[in-house]
């Protein structure tokens, strides 16, 4: 079985800040494909759709997202569109196979938060000191994260790093969102879980943020967009592959290459 992991926004998906922070704005080549409030307000371009779709159906296709379950439905053409067996929501916290959470590694996840992390509540008194400006939204109880009103100081994001490592936490910046979440809540895990249940023999990653890294490091391949937040990082290794577009058309050129190996 072939398997293909791949982070949403960003990535995949983009919203109209982020394609004209990319400057890449919408043009006629993009699709709308997360609706809210009666607006298209995510976009890929129809290459990348047509592709996508003719992957997942033919392999295992998995969304990985740090959207909560109920902010991943929004994107309408998954599951309704594009067949989706597993998604991952909530950075991992969720996998919910054939639109039913996974009662085991639920349970699994929850055990892990009360061994290797300090609550969310002691991260929070301790930011005060850094009266982070934006606003604070907490994610299925379990992570939290700042709409930042302004860009943090490097030297702040160094400490509050810091001060969340020695608790258990990491932290991502990604956009305008700055994300507090705790080590045993990871990407990785939950796709490894997925790969040892379906047997996959080969995987393919696609992802931009530090939250995507433990990921992609249990790919044989791993894309990511020239954009990415991952660019920056030393971590990146051989299997990590970085694109030439950026913006939708990055997306278009992970699905592509995909498409090339899958299809």
């Amino acid at each position: 079985m072939k398997l293909f992991a791949s982070d949403l926004d960003r990535t995949l998906i983009y919203s109209n800040r982020a394609l004209n922070e990319m400057e890449t704005p919408w043009n006629p080549q993009m699709i709308g494909v997360e609706e809210k409030n009666g607006e298209h307000v995510s976009f890929m371009t129809k290459e990348s759709y047509h592709l996508l779709k003719e992957i997942a159906a033919k392999h295992l296709f998995v969304p990985v997202t740090t959207r909560t379950y109920q902010q991943y439905k929004r994107i309408f053409i998954m599951e309704k569109e594009i067949p989706v067996t597993y998604c991952v929501t909530s950075n991992g916290a969720r996998i919910h196979y054939q639109g039913v959470v996974l009662k085991d590694w639920d349970e699994t996840i929850q055990q892990r938060l009360k061994a290797d992390c300090c609550e969310k509540e002691e991260i929070l008194e301790k930011l005060q000191q850094y009266a982070l400006d934006g606003e604070l939204k907490i994610a299925d109880n379990l992570f939290f994260y700042y709409v930042l009103n302004a860009k943090i100081d490097q030297d702040n994001k160094k400490e509050i790093t810091k001060l969340a490592s020695d608790h258990g936490w990491n932290i991502s910046l990604q956009g305008r969102k700055l994300y507090f979440m705790p080590s045993p809540i990871c990407k990785g895990k939950a796709i490894s879980y997925i790969k040892e249940r379906e047997g996959a023999e080969q995987t393919i990653g696609a992802g931009d943020s530090l939250l995507d890294s433990p990921f992609l490091n249990v790919c044989q391949t791993a894309y990511i967009p020239c954009h990415g937040e991952l660019t920056l990082e030393e971590s990146r290794n051989a299997t990590h592959v970085l694109t030439n577009q950026k913006g939708a058309f990055a997306g278009e050129e992970i699905v592509r290459n995909v498409h090339k190996q899958f299809v």
